[in-house]
């Protein structure tokens, strides 16, 4: 007998035990205050996971749902954050027996969808770990509590395990030769999103990637030289956002020059990748320093190429999960570290391109060639055109099984909820 069931099982007990621990402790109307419009008040986050494991797992095992009567309220598409504040909603304790309800039923069907519809399984085991993320977003943007203790914070790999740190950080450009590259995700990774495939070919031009995302002392330095007040530094909409929002530093700064992390005010670590900066800010910056920003594909070439030959190796980082020893990613070391202090699960040399921050990249998020929608057209193709800029690289609070060289995120140019940063590039 397979022993699919028992992992995809596994799997499904582990993530739901990350959801448990990231709100355990919150009374009700943390639950279900509405902090802000750029996200879910908490108690939406759990009905709406439940919701969309019911119609999966019911759509896979060939069942009727349990309580197809919330899909509506409960649909991402259909319900934008901004109006989730004003629905009914479930209570906090029928949200949490809804999830319970739900996951039994899965749980008694993992046997029978596993080997004709495990992708559905693996989407729904993916899903809620994605919304583990925008949970945290949530905590951080509140100020609640961190879920994690200290005790548990992510171990640095040993000395032995890692190369020499670069010298030259956020500055320092390495050089790609470009040429014709394959991007994407092929059928040997399994289940994968849809905007990653199919696998395609790139022409690149040589280029050059900074051997780290840019730090807080990075940061200070283009705020001290006037970054936020230099009009020539920032495209057009940039700037008008800019002085609409009166925008003057990364989010959960303080004027005193401390930050907000989960709850804690503490001092910024000049080492560490700078966070929660939008895109406009990344650009502003790139240009700042005579630079720019990369494309995704420059990005996942970088991400996925040997050391020499600066072309896809044969198995690139990202085939399995990335191992919390190789960078700082599964969330529980509740933010960034110094941006040398991991490889980040390439070997190009550069750091960190896994793990830390999310980063910008120049791309509007569009469709491969030959694009197809899977399973559900709803996750990418409504966000398609030039309206939402691609990260890459996943962050301190992306779960190892998400986080990948071929996984694409999204948001918009002004967005700064997200944990992102940003890592120059440059033409050769």
């Amino acid at each position: 007998m397979s022993d699919l069931p028992q992992l995809l099982t596994e799997a499904l007990t582990e993530t739901r035990e990350r959801t448990l621990t990231l709100v355990a402790g919150l009374d009700t109307v943390e639950f279900e205050t509405v902090y802000s419009t750029l996200l879910s008040p908490l108690v939406w986050d759990l009905a709406h996971i439940a919701c969309f494991e019911d119609l999966w797992i019911s759509r896979a095992a060939g069942v009727p749902a349990l309580a197809p009567e919330l899909f509506t309220t409960y649909d991402a598409l259909e319900t934008p954050r901004s109006r989730r504040g004003e629905l009914e909603l479930l209570g906090t304790e029928e949200s949490f027996a809804h999830l319970a309800a739900v996951r039994a039923r899965t749980e008694a069907l993992v046997s029978q969808v596993a080997t004709d519809r495990s992708d559905l399984v693996e989407l729904v085991i993916c899903h809620e770990q994605q919304h583990n993320e925008t949970m945290l977003q949530l905590l951080a943007l509140a100020h609640l509590p961190n879920p994690f203790t200290r005790a548990q914070a992510a171990e640095p790999p040993a000395a032995s395990s890692r190369a020499p740190a670069p010298t030259g950080g956020a500055l320092e450009l390495v050089g790609f030769a470009g040429g014709e590259v394959t991007i994407g995700a092929g059928p040997e990774r399994g289940f994968v999103y849809d905007n990653e495939r199919p696998v395609h070919v790139r022409a690149l031009a040589p280029f050059r990637l900074a051997l780290t995302p840019a730090t807080n002392a990075d940061w200070l330095a283009f705020m001290d030289a006037g970054g936020y007040q230099r009009r020539e530094l920032w495209t057009r909409e940039g700037w008008r956002w800019r002085q609409a929002e009166r925008i003057e530093r990364p989010l959960h700064w303080t004027e005193d020059g401390r930050l907000w992390r989960l709850g804690e005010l503490v001092d910024i670590d000049p080492e560490a990748p700078v966070m929660h900066i939008s895109w406009f800010e990344a650009d502003a910056f790139a240009t700042f320093h005579g630079l720019r920003l990369p494309s995704e594909f420059e990005w996942e070439l970088a991400a996925s190429s040997g050391p020499a030959s600066g072309q896809r190796s044969p198995l690139p980082w990202g085939t399995e999960p990335v191992a919390r020893a190789r960078a700082n990613v599964d969330q529980v070391g509740g933010g960034p570290v110094a941006a040398t202090s991991f490889d980040g699960a390439t070997q190009t040399g550069l750091r960190a391109l896994i793990g830390d921050v999310w980063e910008w990249t120049a791309s509007w998020f569009d469709g491969y060639p030959g694009f197809s929608s899977y399973p559900y057209r709803e996750y990418s193709e409504p966000f398609f055109g030039e309206h939402y800029r691609v990260l890459r690289g996943g962050s301190w609070a992306t779960r190892p099984r998400v986080a990948s060289v071929t996984f694409r995120n999204w948001d918009l140019p002004q967005r700064r909820q997200i944990f992102a940063g940003v890592r120059l590039a440059g033409d050769a």
